[in-house]
């Protein structure tokens, strides 16, 4: 029998039967028992912290004074702005058009389920009713306290609340602005004193974490001395014990913060609880008036391949001065809605799956006999190999629309040497839907693990199959 005859009538017929076997002409070799290791599973918290584990996709917020002129989030320091004139900013400040439930809309419509709001980036504008300092927005021509009203719209709807602070403050004469990186030059007026900075460090921390009711996360930003006091972590966690803490402030925290997609990270797994962070735009996570946009397809490709591995992940937009998210921001993440809408069930409540297989283009995430096969990397072709398993699944369906994914198993040309028969997907639309990430549902009848440890050991096709 030739090889075509057995494409066709071999593996090819059982395939089309939906039989095909564990091995085809099997001999087991030594390694047959081996399974493929998993990555270690990242421990609860075991308290309030745990919702954390739940709600993997969050939005994130920029919002303050840069948006006037809306450049950049760090505007002050990249366009060289004096102190004495950017706080003339605040003059200005009146977003009228602010309207927390409008956000929350939105959130929802991307599938997110946590919001963060920055409530103090380094200019040291304050976007809720401090008694630190009257660099805030109850000084301005607005008048309210933005915190106070995404709080409120948050508890309204059970959408847990995370704030993010800025360490370095360009604006707070005791804060030791020494011109390091993301910091201003000494400016006029400065009394740098490091203790008195971490007192009125900590007395906004105590407002953020005493006076808006239950807060579920804590976000810090740009330790610039590297400053260590794990009593400040402590401190929010006595006053808002569900809250989770990043890695960015005074200790280790809760989870660790890759962000841009900057750490080309290609591990199967994390081997600590992780959160990337990414903007729409390409430039600024604040408002910029001329953004470029990332596309559609990088950024889902960014959100599958952090929630495949078991990660949180932060989407960030940056309102305009009068606190309207801008619709092309708007746009994008009703698109990638529609997206995790039709594929959430294959990273929500999963577990990371991708060492079960040797192809490194796709990521798989599992759920007991179910394989979700993610291609979050470019498709160099319609088919996708699922080496080791050789055995078809008892349905398989493309998640993005719903229909079957054609399914084979047998040899081809170019596992000739090991003359093994592995699953393939066909005929998947590569190129009709190129600008998103596509999402294979597998479902087994035998433990994935079962099948993954079976496709290791020496199947090979027997002299008479071919």
């Amino acid at each position: 029998m030739n090889r075509r005859s057995f494409i066709m009538t071999g593996a090819g017929a059982l395939a089309v039967s939906g039989l095909a076997p564990l091995a085809l002409g099997a001999t087991k070799s030594k390694d047959a028992a081996k399974a493929p290791a998993a990555p270690k599973a990242i421990q609860r918290f075991g308290d309030g912290r745990d919702w954390y584990f739940e709600k993997r996709f969050g939005m994130f917020v920029h919002w303050g004074l840069y948006s006037i002129p809306g450049w950049h989030e760090q505007h002050q320091w990249r366009a060289r702005v004096p102190r004495a004139e950017f706080v003339k900013l605040a003059a200005q400040w009146n977003p009228a058009l602010f309207n927390p439930e409008v956000w929350l809309d939105l959130l929802q419509a991307a599938g997110m389920k946590y919001i963060c709001l920055t409530t103090k980036h380094h200019d040291g504008f304050c976007l809720w009713d401090t008694k630190q300092t009257r660099f805030n927005t109850m000084n301005t021509p607005y008048g309210k306290d933005i915190v106070k009203q995404l709080a409120d719209a948050c508890h309204k709807r059970g959408v847990p609340l995370c704030l993010y602070y800025s360490i370095a403050d360009w604006n707070q004469p005791n804060y030791p602005n020494e011109g390091r990186h993301h910091e201003l030059p000494p400016q006029a007026g400065d009394a740098p004193d490091w203790n008195k900075y971490l007192d009125f460090l900590r007395a906004q921390v105590r407002e953020l974490c005493t006076n808006y009711g239950e807060i579920h996360g804590f976000w810090w930003d740009m330790n610039v001395p590297k400053h260590k006091d794990p009593s400040i972590n402590a401190m929010i966690r006595q006053l808002q014990p569900k809250a989770v803490i990043n890695n960015r402030g005074f200790d280790e925290g809760d989870f660790g913060t890759p962000e841009r997609d900057y750490e080309k990270d290609e591990a199967n797994g994390f081997d600590r609880l992780t959160e990337a962070c990414q903007s729409v735009g390409v430039e600024s996570w604040g408002f910029r008036r001329d953004e470029d946009y990332y596309t559609d397809r990088h950024l889902e490709r960014s959100i599958d391949r952090y929630l495949a591995r078991d990660g949180n992940y932060l989407l960030n937009v940056g309102p305009q001065p009068d606190g309207v998210i801008p619709e092309v921001s708007a746009g994008i993440l009703r698109r990638i809605g529609q997206w995790y809408g039709s594929v959430k069930e294959s990273l929500e409540g999963v577990q990371p799956a991708s060492h079960l297989t040797g192809n490194r283009n796709v990521m798989l995430t599992r759920r007991e006999r179910t394989l979700y096969v993610h291609m979050n990397k470019d498709m160099l072709g319609d088919g996708v190999k699922l080496k080791p398993f050789n055995v078809l699944p008892k349905s398989a369906v493309l998640l993005n629309t719903g229909k079957p994914v054609d399914c084979v198993v047998n040899l081809t040309p170019a596992d000739h040497l090991e003359q093994k028969v592995y699953l393939r997907l066909m005929h998947l639309p590569a190129n009709e839907m190129a600008n998103t990430v596509l999402v294979a549902k597998l479902e087994f009848d035998r433990p994935l693990e079962e099948l993954a440890r079976a496709g290791t050991g020496a199947e090979k096709v027997s002299e008479f199959q071919k």
